[in-house]
């Protein structure tokens, strides 16, 4: 902690091996928080926003969210039951403390796991929604609480998930008013104000309605290349912050 002696605020980045280690890094950020500097976003937010059981209580308070079977562990009977249960033929499983797209399993009625496949972890599972490979996903990035612009993320040829790791590309968006009051209802949800930074992933149900995939508050990417005033948004952010 020597390192960060004298310093008035700390702003989370890039951390993004912290859903292998998250108590080392819960502790790490209540060490600073505990020596007086500001910690943005604060370490209850990192807590809160860790493990993706989150969006049951951004469902409770009002926002759209795909549908989740949440699960202590999940194997081939699970699956099959949250197929039935959704009415699809296609699910993904997705570590609830996880990040970037590692560690998912997508399955469909030809390809379910075999019988003695676990998935070792806490999880969640979610129907597969074609319009991540039809549309993409959206991403909204919000500075001081106010949107500040908007992504599209697109998958490669042959896969569903948008990361770069996967091959996954991004586009500029300019979100409808509908879509940006989904993503606006979102952060209204969320059970804390002043946020420095916050990102709604969010894509599209078969009903057409926009759906919360994730809400990204700890150290997620904010896209500059699609936000030029980003760097002017964050800086007065912080700045007023520091007064």
């Amino acid at each position: 902690m020597g390192d960060f002696e004298g310093m008035a605020m700390v702003l989370l980045g890039t951390a993004w091996d912290y859903q292998d280690h998250p108590t080392e890094f819960l502790v790490k950020l209540e060490a600073l928080a505990g020596k007086g500097i500001k910690v943005c976003n604060p370490p209850a937010v990192v807590r809160w926003n860790t493990e993706k059981s989150y969006l049951r209580e951004l469902e409770e308070r009002g926002a759209t969210v795909v549908p989740t079977m949440w699960l202590g562990d999940a194997g081939r009977q699970d699956v099959r039951v949250a197929m039935a249960d959704f009415g699809v033929d296609r699910v993904v499983v997705k570590r609830q403390v996880g990040a970037g797209g590692l560690g998912q399993h997508s399955f469909t009625q030809d390809t379910l796991p075999g019988d003695r496949w676990q998935m070792g972890r806490a999880c969640m599972i979610q129907p597969f929604l074609p319009s991540l490979v039809v549309e993409g996903e959206y991403t909204f990035v919000f500075i001081d609480g106010e949107f500040s612009h908007g992504v599209l993320k697109r998958a490669a040829e042959g896969e569903y998930r948008i990361q770069s790791l996967f091959g996954g590309y991004e586009a500029d968006y300019s979100p409808a008013p509908d879509d940006l009051a989904k993503a606006e209802a979102v952060v209204a949800a969320l059970p804390f104000d002043n946020l420095l930074y916050c990102r709604i992933d969010m894509a599209r149900l078969p009903s057409g309605e926009l759906a919360v995939m994730e809400a990204e508050a700890i150290e997620p990417y904010l896209y500059p290349e699609q936000g030029p005033g980003l760097g002017k948004k964050l800086a007065e952010a912080v700045v007023k912050r520091l007064a």
